[in-house]
C-alpha cells in the first residue's frame, strides 16, 4: 500500500515538472501535430458533408465507438510518438518508469488537440466550400 501512496503523491508534482525538464519541446510539437491531422480531417469531414467530429461524439452513442475508434488511428501516430517521448523524458529525468504518466501526457498533448480542433476545422472548411460554391454560381449567373 506505501508503494501505491508513494506513487499517488508524486503524480502531479512529477507531471507538471515535464514542461521544464529535457524534451520539453515536444509540449509544443505535438499539439501542433495533433492539430495539423486535426484539419485535415475536418476538411476531409466538410467535403464529405460530415458532422462535426466532436459533436457526433457528444450526442450520437450509436456513433461514438466507431468515431473515437477513427479518431484514436487518425492520431495513433502522434499518440505512439508522446508515448515514446515521454517513456525517454521519464528514463532521463526521473530514473523509471510510470505508465499511467504516460497515457496522461500522450493524451493530454496528442488526442485532447485532436478532438477540439477537428469540429472547428470542420465547420471552417464547410464555410469555404459554401463559398466558393457560392461564387462559382454567381460567376456562372453573371455570363
Amino acid at each position: 500500500m506505501s508503494h501505491f501512496y508513494d506513487a499517488a503523491i508524486r503524480f502531479w508534482p512529477d507531471l507538471m515538472a515535464r514542461p521544464s525538464g529535457p524534451l520539453g519541446f515536444r509540449f509544443i510539437l505535438q499539439p501542433i501535430m495533433a492539430c495539423a491531422l486535426a484539419i485535415r480531417d475536418g476538411i476531409k469531414d466538410a467535403r464529405q458533408s460530415r458532422s462535426p467530429y466532436f459533436w457526433i461524439i457528444w450526442t450520437d452513442a450509436s456513433l461514438r465507438n466507431s468515431k473515437l475508434r477513427e479518431g484514436s488511428i487518425a492520431v495513433g501516430r502522434v499518440l505512439i510518438l508522446a508515448a515514446a517521448m515521454d517513456v525517454i523524458y521519464q528514463l532521463i529525468a526521473l530514473r523509471g518508469l510510470r505508465p499511467l504518466q504516460t497515457l496522461v501526457i500522450a493524451v493530454v498533448l496528442a488526442f485532447l488537440p485532436y478532438l477540439v480542433v477537428r469540429g472547428p476545422a470542420n465547420r471552417v472548411a464547410k464555410y469555404w466550400i459554401r463559398t466558393a460554391a457560392r461564387q462559382k454560381k454567381q460567376q456562372f449567373s453573371d455570363q
